[in-house]
C-alpha cells in the first residue's frame, strides 16, 4: 500500500519586497505525508516560532502539526522517518515535536544551519534531535529516493515517489517556488533538446535527473497547485 496525503500546516505573508511586485503574497505551507509498508514518512513539517522580526515581517499563520496529523488519521508517534527539503524555519518548524524520531538532511544544510544566521537554532538542536546526513542521493526505503535539487539553498533536497501503478510523484519542496516555475523549466529543457535556437531560458542543473524518472505528478511546499506532464490527459 501506497499513499502521498498533503497536509495544510497554515500560511505565511511574503512581502511585496521579497515578490518583485506592488502587493505582498499569501502563501500555504504544505507538509506530505507517505504511507509505505516501511512505515509513515513525513515530507516537511511546518511552521515554527521565530523571533519577533521574523514574526513581524512574515505575519505567519500555523496549523498546528498535531491537529494537522490528527485530521489524516495518525499521530506524532506514528512518523517513522521525517525529511526536510530545508531546514528554514517555514518547513523544520514541527522537527522539535518528533524528538526521537530520524530527520534525513542533506549533511551541507545541517552544517549551514548550524552555522547560524540561517533559520531558528531551537528548530535544529533540540532535545532528542536525531539526525541521518546524507550527502547527495539516497534511497530511503525501495522506491522512496531523497535526490538533492540545489537552487533555493545549496542543500535543499527533493523526495522521489514511485507508485504501485508506475505515477511516480516528486515532492519538490521549494526546489521551484511554483507549479508553473517548474513547467516552464520542463518546457525549456525539452526546448533545448529539441534543438531550439539560444537564446532559451536556463534550467538547473538536476532536472535532468528528476525527469529522468519520469514524474506524473509534481507537488510543492508553498503551491496548491500540481505540475503534471501534459500528456496525463
Amino acid at each position: 500500500m501506497s499513499a502521498i496525503h498533503r497536509l495544510d500546516l497554515g500560511y505565511l505573508v511574503r512581502p511585496a519586497s521579497e515578490v518583485g511586485g506592488p502587493e505582498p503574497r499569501v502563501e500555504p505551507v504544505l507538509a506530505y505525508l507517505v504511507r509505505r509498508p516501511e512505515g509513515l514518512l513525513l515530507f516537511d513539517t511546518g511552521i515554527g516560532a521565530a523571533d519577533p522580526e521574523t514574526e513581524a515581517h512574515y505575519r505567519p499563520v500555523r496549523r498546528p502539526l498535531p491537529e494537522a496529523l490528527t485530521a489524516a488519521g495518525v499521530a506524532l508517534a506514528d512518523v517513522d522517518l521525517v525529511v526536510n527539503c530545508h531546514l528554514h524555519f517555514d518547513h523544520c518548524g514541527g522537527n522539535p515535536l518528533l524528538a526521537g524520531t530520524p530527520v534525513l538532511v542533506q549533511a551541507g544544510e545541517l552544517a549551514t544551519a548550524r552555522a547560524g544566521d540561517y533559520t531558528v537554532d531551537a528548530l535544529v538542536d533540540f532535545p532528542g534531535a536525531v539526525y541521518r546526513e546524507l550527502t547527495g542521493e539516497a534511497e530511503v526505503w525501495p522506491g522512496v529516493r531523497v535526490v538533492p535539487t540545489p537552487g533555493h539553498t545549496d542543500g535543499h533536497q527533493s523526495l522521489v515517489v514511485e507508485q504501485p501503478d508506475g505515477g511516480t510523484v516528486v515532492l519538490a519542496g521549494q526546489a521551484y517556488d511554483f507549479a508553473h516555475e517548474f513547467g516552464g523549466a520542463v518546457l525549456a529543457r525539452r526546448a533545448a533538446r529539441e534543438g531550439v535556437e539560444p537564446p532559451l531560458p536556463g534550467v538547473r542543473a538536476w532536472l535532468d535527473r528528476i525527469c529522468g524518472f519520469g514524474p506524473r505528478r509534481v507537488l510543492f511546499a508553498h503551491d496548491n497547485a500540481v505540475w503534471e506532464p501534459a500528456d496525463l490527459l
